[in-house]
């Protein structure tokens, strides 16, 4: 059993590690322990019940509580903050119950006076070392209760050593960049208030006490939310650490209304003693394994009409583009933006789902037909969450928009946002959408969000106004949910700008993503190293484009096949030599797409950090084969030479490495550095096959 109990006392064990806590003496529920799992019950730490540091820092402030809230003379960052009806600021939570349901706790708190009731949820799950968190809140009495702070779980980190922190940063064209720096005392906050996930910060965290790749404890984990969110990792004065994680509470407000629930977002945590390369092929085989909608299946190669076209689509333009995108090998044809109603330049069209129907007078099926008898799938790209003034949609309901009464509605790339907190716009787009998906035989969607909010008000909504930010993330969800239900065999791409919206709650939802709207190789190598610390190679969508044309097509094609591999340049003007190079890429990355989409990642030598060189290698589940990529950017003469280390084999196996001589042992390979001869910009593709 994954859930173990003794005495009012809870040990959650997978394969490896245990997370253990318990009532203390003062009846307050208290972590006690979160690491490499023990033999037996017993060995695990009782619940803490610290004594008080003078009469500034009582006891409660330095218990470690599972799920603090915001009463009695403490100062550390709770979890959860209310209003009652009559005033009241505090919420004095009092165990009442445990349940384990399969391979969930719950255990049930209740206000001591108040209508209130917190149920915190944890589910084991063994195979990946990982455990799941989040809370539900029930309103049992007549009047609302106003929630201010709702987060899905503290973690806490064993007490003692100072941590570093790693996260995620960046910007548009720039996400996904590494930052690791010691957790000193406060409170460090990463947020999001865009109402998507954002390029700025991800999700994700990370905790070590001097690890490194491949080697050190490590406690991470995300968190499964596609609007605002925050997180705030805390080093108290006393030697505690812990992550705060959840929904972002700045201008946040809900209205928990009698009889109803609130149940906060997921956050997956998980610990290893093995550095971050193993905490990152965790987090691979939880996503693709029990949250991507298809699976843990191959995603085709792809390519993207947009370079080729822009705005300028119809049957024969694009039927010219599909036509030298399958003579190279392309198995996914995806039309971009300009196939809709009155979509010619960026500042129109957005509302208006439907074929225009001067470019596509006879709809999309002829198109569709074209590509399919050339033996591709066809895609087309939406982005439905916005509007342009300048549409149909518009005229008819200006008031569908998020804005404030009285204030200009502020305009990003000549759009607005619709509020899909309203059921009435999320029944617009199921329709419209819909009835696309049911006209034409579909096979992918890229689906963008191409601006941040702006005035996130809904005027005429009769309740707390504030609750907009988690309505809008409820009603995207309900879009794709219900699109996914009616057409199952569909695959969705989250894109927003790039990286803006990538998390585990869209990956519900999404099969892939798309990192970023940077498509320069060189820098595309260092975007998607950060990408990886949290995500699998499955979902990235990684193109070949005109971007970085001064590097060579080798070099942009090795880089893409880091990923799943797609092409946006234009083609139609590739040379035949060009062509012919990239047939024989896409040919290669078609035999070894199963180990890169499936298998493990190992990070051999930092894009970011590595100096001008960097290597990624992949490995099948059963380490009989591999293929290793390096990458040399810009490194000064005279340079001495390149060297990597491989990762990942078995050690008693033999395995050969495809430009390299000899036969070794993985342990032999494993514990001698091979020397990369690669000049500045330049790449190699090398395939390893155990004998």
């Amino acid at each position: 059993m994954p859930v173990r109990s003794q005495n009012n006392a809870w040990v959650l064990e997978t394969q490896h590690t245990a997370y253990a806590l318990g009532l203390n003496p003062a009846g307050l529920l208290t972590h006690r322990y979160w690491g490499a799992k023990l033999p037996y019950i017993e060995d695990y730490p009782a619940a803490p019940a610290p004594d008080g540091w003078a009469s500034f820092n009582n006891p409660p402030q330095r218990t470690p509580e599972e799920y603090p809230t915001f009463h009695e003379i403490k100062f550390t960052e709770p979890c959860l903050k209310t209003t009652f009806s009559d005033g009241t600021r505090t919420t004095v939570l009092a165990f009442d119950r445990a349940e384990i349901v399969g391979e969930e706790l719950r255990l049930h708190l209740r206000d001591q006076h108040y209508p209130l009731t917190v149920t915190l949820h944890y589910r084991a799950y063994p195979d990946y070392d990982l455990i799941e968190r989040w809370a539900t809140l029930r309103n049992t009495g007549s009047d609302p209760i106003q929630l201010e702070r709702v987060w899905s779980a503290q973690w806490h980190v064993p007490e003692g050593e100072p941590y570093h922190l790693t996260h995620l940063y960046g910007h548009w064209m720039g996400e996904f960049q590494i930052q690791r720096a010691p957790l000193t005392q406060g409170v460090t906050v990463l947020e999001s208030r865009r109402i998507h996930t954002s390029h700025h910060h991800s999700p994700y965290f990370a905790l070590d006490r001097g690890a490194t790749e491949t080697s050190g404890e490590v406690w991470f984990g995300a968190l499964a939310w596609s609007g605002n969110w925050k997180i705030a990792a805390e080093a108290t004065d006393f030697g505690s650490t812990r992550i705060n994680i959840g929904l972002n509470d700045w201008d946040f407000g809900w209205a928990l209304r009698p009889g109803e629930d609130f149940v906060t977002p997921t956050t997956i945590a998980g610990y290893t003693p093995d550095g971050f390369g193993a905490a990152s092929r965790t987090l691979h085989d939880y996503v693709r394994q029990t949250i991507l909608p298809h699976g843990n299946v191959i995603h085709p190669m792809l390519y993207n009409s947009w370079e080729a076209v822009f705005f300028d689509v119809d049957v024969e333009s694009q039927s010219r583009v599909a036509e030298v995108a399958a003579s190279l090998g392309v198995e996914l044809f995806v039309m971009d933006d300009g196939w809709f109603h009155g979509r010619n330049l960026d500042n129109a069209g957005l509302g208006d789902w439907w074929p225009d129907e001067k470019k596509f007078p006879d709809g999309l099926k002829p198109l569709v037909d074209r590509v399919n008898a050339l033996g591709m799938d066809f895609g087309i790209w939406i982005e439905p969450e916005m509007v342009n003034p300048d549409s149909d949609l518009y005229r008819a309901h200006p008031d569908w928009v998020l804005h404030f009464a009285n204030r200009e509605r502020v305009t990003g790339r000549g759009q607005l946002i619709l509020n899909l907190a309203r059921k009435d716009v999320q029944d617009y787009l199921i329709e419209k959408l819909d009835k696309v998906l049911s006209d034409n035989p579909i096979k992918f969607i890229k689906w963008d969000m191409n601006r941040t909010v702006s005035e996130p008000g809904w005027p005429d909504y009769e309740g707390e106004a504030r609750e907009v930010w988690v309505r809008y993330v409820q009603g995207v969800y309900r879009l794709w949910q219900t699109l996914r239900e009616r057409h199952p065999d569909v695959l969705f791409q989250s894109c927003s700008g790039g990286g803006g919206r990538v998390d585990m709650g869209i990956l519900r939802y999404a099969d892939q993503v798309w990192p970023s709207d940077n498509t320069r190789a060189t820098a595309r190598l260092g975007i998607q190293e950060g990408f990886s610390l949290a995500m699998p190679a499955l979902i990235m969508e990684a193109q070949v484009t005109e971007m970085e044309r001064e590097v060579s097509l080798t070099f942009r094609f090795h880089a893409a096949m880091c990923g799943v591999l797609g092409i946006s340049a234009d083609i139609t003007r590739w040379s035949e030599s060009e062509r012919e190079e990239a047939r024989r890429w896409i040919a290669l990355y078609k035999q070894i797409r199963p180990i890169v989409q499936l298998g493990d990642q190992y990070r051999l030598r930092s894009a970011q950090f590595g100096g001008g060189l960097s290597g990624v290698q992949y490995m099948r589940k059963d380490k009989r084969e591999g293929v290793l990529f390096a990458f040399r950017t810009y490194i000064p003469d005279p340079a001495l030479p390149q060297r990597l280390r491989l990762q990942g084999l078995n050690p008693e196996a033999r395995y050969t490495v495809e430009g390299f001589d000899g036969v070794k042992s993985g342990a032999g390979w494993m514990r001698q550095d091979i020397v990369v001869p690669l000049m500045n910009f330049d790449s190699i593709v090398r395939r390893i096959h155990q004998v």
